[in-house]
């Protein structure tokens, strides 16, 4: 249960959403690194509520294997706990599901559950993006959860295995450095939407750059983004040159370094780059809107073959 009331909302909107990890748990199952999933099955939720201007309430896992173990299962529940407290939400209950047969040995799958509440005028829905606002990025941990199909099939081609060292981080194994847990940005997004300076905010999953920031632009507005704004993340470089990726792709695949977008208005560019940087965040500004001619992309990310060759 969770009392509405108690927690200080006057006339809530409750959001909900629902997600995984993906492949990702197959590096953390070859790894034996079970510890920081958990906070990445969080992270995958909350930050799909924050991006409709909800704050993270509470939340529920579903643990499911062939059979338990009790050490994965623990470092797995920690990392759940991890997250939670980083988002500022409630661990309210969960399944732990044993199913023999359907798992081959040392195989878990995780999905979590997540509802969060806005109050009613503070609602995101990005219809009030206009041509002239500004797009600023936050940095993201790496890789976070999405294209692990992709980044597991470049790490067996290049003959490496996940307790090598990793090319791209130093002093890290190839599992240490894959297994970074995906960033929360839960309080600092509130922050800045709770001091106004937030018109829209895009969370870079599946489908990068390119697929996500779409989802919040109304249809005459176009992001217009410079990738030689922020510097590409040593992974990312790694993965472009071991699968000779090009450039339009990564954007689509990976968040490239930019794990949540913001737009602003141009005046509140310095003041909401203050609030997110003082909550943590690594701030970049990296474009604006502008109108869009015709049915062109609504997110393009410009001069991205050069900065990422």
């Amino acid at each position: 249960m969770f009392d509405l009331k108690a927690a200080g909302f006057k006339d809530p909107v409750l959001v909900s959403g629902t997600d995984g990890v993906g492949t990702k748990l197959k590096v953390a199952i070859e790894s034996n690194r079970h510890d920081t999933v958990g906070i990445d099955l969080v992270a995958m939720c909350v930050n799909d509520l924050v991006v409709q201007g909800a704050e993270p309430l509470f939340f529920l896992d579903y643990y499911a294997t062939g059979k338990l173990d009790v050490s994965a299962g623990t470092a797995i529940v920690s990392g759940i706990a991890e997250g939670c407290r980083q988002a500022g939400c409630a661990l309210i209950g969960g399944e732990t599901a044993e199913m023999p047969g359907m798992y081959a040995k040392g195989d878990y799958d995780l999905a979590g559950f997540a509802v969060g509440a806005a109050e009613r005028e503070q609602l995101l829905d990005g219809t009030k993006v206009a041509p002239g606002d500004v797009v600023l990025g936050l940095a993201s941990t790496g890789v976070h959860s999405n294209g692990y199909s992709l980044v597991r099939k470049v790490v067996l081609n290049s003959g490496l295995n996940y307790a090598d060292p990793a090319p791209f981080a130093a002093g890290k194994s190839m599992g240490e450095a894959l297994l970074t847990p995906t960033r929360i940005y839960v309080k600092s997004c509130l922050a800045a939407l709770r001091a106004g300076k937030v018109k829209a905010l895009a969370h870079i999953t599946g489908g990068g750059l390119i697929e996500n920031v779409p989802r919040v632009l109304p249809e005459g507005a176009v992001a217009e983004m410079d990738a030689k704004s922020w510097t590409l993340p040593p992974v990312f470089g790694w993965l472009k040159a071991q699968a000779n990726i090009d450039a339009h792709e990564m954007a689509r695949t990976f968040n490239c370094g930019i794990g949540m977008v913001v737009v602003v208005a141009k005046d509140d560019v310095a003041e909401a780059t203050r609030i997110l940087a003082e909550a943590g965040e690594t701030v970049f500004t990296i474009g604006a809107i502008r109108t869009r001619q015709g049915d062109e992309p609504q997110s393009q990310v410009n001069n991205a073959a050069e900065a990422w060759a």
